[in-house]
């Protein structure tokens, strides 16, 4: 991904942080497409939010940003005794099929956990996973043949090769009579999920898509540091407050002779300390791209300068990201970019077993000059959507979203539990209050499909790591006042299949990053802007403009 559609995304997916784009591009195929939203037109396609009274309360609670923008909750323990969030069972007895993508072991067809789930949910759901590596080609097939499943999830970082502006309402159901407004009461498990995550499923002023791991706290990633080794310095974030105070640090903690360097790759989440825009700036009524502005030639003129100061590491230089976390366990760098959802237990159990002392912290948001407020650019509220299929009859389409919103039960509640951990006594048992796979969980459960067709709202929950759980809250409530929406956020619109190449800009790109690791100069950047943007910038930045900004506005 080039830096500006990876900056655009951010949700948290089984732990992990998947991004998807802002500006979700459709290609030239056939078929109707989806215009923008109007604001009108939003407003009356989004579901009422009401909060969830049966769910458990936390023990840290979120805080609240600006519009938009709140931490996730945080928990400490497992309920002993989960309440119940469904009333019966949802299903009326049909028989569907549904493809989710699955970046794991396939569970076997038919398992008991699946068994378990047809009787809870009250229907025959087949589910079929496809590999997540190579979901993108999986689906255009069934498209192209116009045999979608009855449910599928489409990650909206894939829009623009699923078409998905051309496929809702024409193989994609519109869910607005049944969601929108009041509504979406009759179901109100998923009335309780983020109104900005239902925003990413509207397409030209229709809702179609159920949005999977939202979450109101959808930033990229952070700045992250070895805690421990920084402490045990006498080295704390409050002494970190701009560009100039990291590069004295990576001097400090540099020792190529002992094979630590201070730093790996920080460009994708560092930048936005010079305010360099996500995506797009508007100035006067006009549209900025960030390869126009000051601010991106400063951040990149910093960034050549660490590359070629001897304070990164080597294999980081060479573009090897593969073995970034090992470096970091290991303590051969100390400072890092990354997505938020490494900050996790499996990654405190990894450090730890590199180095028993091992902690992870993140840098608050910081100004390049040490002055002003920082910004911290929002990307999507949820970057999994699944869809019904336009096929279903109405009264199939409401039994499939009473079983979404079984799936979507709050954490810690029976249905959480049951489709999360399994049945107990088979698919998990308690230790220390914690549910915890057993091996017919680890083969049935673990890798289950069934969050990528609904789920609920993201918390932060470590049970084992409570100081894990404690650090991420804690930053995250530090940082919340900083999140900003970007110009265009949470709007899905079809971009020709040209456009969507200039906006992809990958001469650009490349060149980019040969800069900021140091084989290319800031001179050689600014040379490929300059050819890109006299014809396909050029050509990018009108089309936004006559097609988007000037017909729908800047959202928001």
């Amino acid at each position: 991904m080039n830096r500006r559609s990876f900056l655009s995304t951010a949700a948290t997916v089984a732990g992990a942080a998947a991004m998807a784009p802002l500006l979700s591009a459709c290609g030239d195929g056939g078929g109707r497409k989806a215009a923008a939203n109007t604001a009108a037109g939003l407003k009356s396609a989004l579901p009422t939010y009401l909060a969830n009274a049966g769910a458990v309360k936390p023990d840290i609670a979120p805080v609240a940003g600006g519009a938009d923008a709140a931490t996730d909750p945080a928990y400490l323990s497992y309920p002993a005794h989960p309440p119940t969030s469904v009333s019966g069972v949802p299903g009326k007895g049909g028989s569907y099929t549904a493809v989710t993508p699955l970046w794991g072991t396939n569970p076997p067809a038919g398992n008991s956990f699946f068994q378990a789930m047809d009787k809870a949910l009250g229907i025959e759901l087949t589910v079929k996973p496809a590999d997540g590596n190579t979901y993108d080609t999986i689906v255009p097939t069934m498209t192209a043949a116009k045999k979608l499943p009855d449910w599928i999830n489409l990650p909206a970082w894939w829009n623009a090769k699923f078409n998905t502006g051309s496929l809702v309402g024409a193989q994609l159901a519109d869910l607005t009579p049944y969601l929108s407004g009041d509504w979406i009461k009759k179901y109100p498990n998923l009335a309780a999920l983020p109104t900005g995550a239902w925003q990413d499923g509207v397409w030209g002023d229709r809702l179609y898509g159920i949005p999977c791991f939202s979450t109101s706290f959808g930033i990229p990633g952070a700045t992250f540091y070895r805690r421990d080794v920084l402490e045990a310095r006498g080295i704390t974030p409050d002494q970190i407050r701009s560009a100039d105070d990291l590069m004295h640090l990576g001097k400090e903690l540099t020792d190529a002779k002992r094979g630590v360097w201070a730093f790996d790759d920080v460009w994708t989440y560092l930048q936005t300390a010079w305010n360099v825009p996500m995506n797009w700036r508007i100035e006067g009524g006009k549209l900025v791209h960030p390869f126009e502005t000051q601010e991106f030639l400063e951040a990149l003129d910093w960034h050549y300068r660490l590359a070629t100061s001897g304070f990164m590491h080597p294999d980081a230089l060479a573009g090897d990201n593969a073995n970034g976390n090992t470096r970091f366990y290991s303590g051969k760098t100390l400072i890092g970019g990354g997505g938020l959802g490494a900050w996790n237990l499996a990654d405190h159990q990894s450090g730890t077993a590199a180095d028993p002392k091992y902690r992870r912290g993140a840098l608050d948001a910081l100004t390049a000059d040490g002055k002003g407020t920082p910004v911290i650019y929002m990307g999507a509220s949820s970057s999994m959507i699944s869809y019904l299929n336009a096929a279903l009859k109405p009264a199939q389409i409401e039994e499939l979203l009473g079983v979404a919103d079984y799936l979507a039960a709050p954490y810690g509640t029976a249905e959480y539990t049951l489709v999360n951990f399994g049945v107990e006594g088979v698919h998990h048992t308690r230790v220390n209050g914690v549910p915890t796979f057993t091996e017919e969980g680890k083969k049935d459960v673990q890798a289950t499909a069934l969050p990528f067709l609904a789920a609920p709202a993201s918390v932060i929950s470590n049970p084992g790591g409570d100081q894990v759980t404690k650090d991420y809250a804690a930053w995250s409530a530090a940082n919340v006042k900083y999140l900003t929406k970007p110009p265009f956020w949470g709007m899905n619109f079809s971009m020709p299949q040209a456009i969507s190449v200039a906006d992809a800009a990958q001469s650009v790109n490349d060149t980019l990053k040969d800069c900021y690791h140091g084989k290319k100069k800031v001179s050689d950047v600014q040379a490929a802007i300059a050819a890109w943007r006299s014809g396909p910038g050029e050509r990018l930045k009108q089309w936004m403009t006559t097609e988007v900004l000037d017909k729908y506005g800047a959202g928001r």
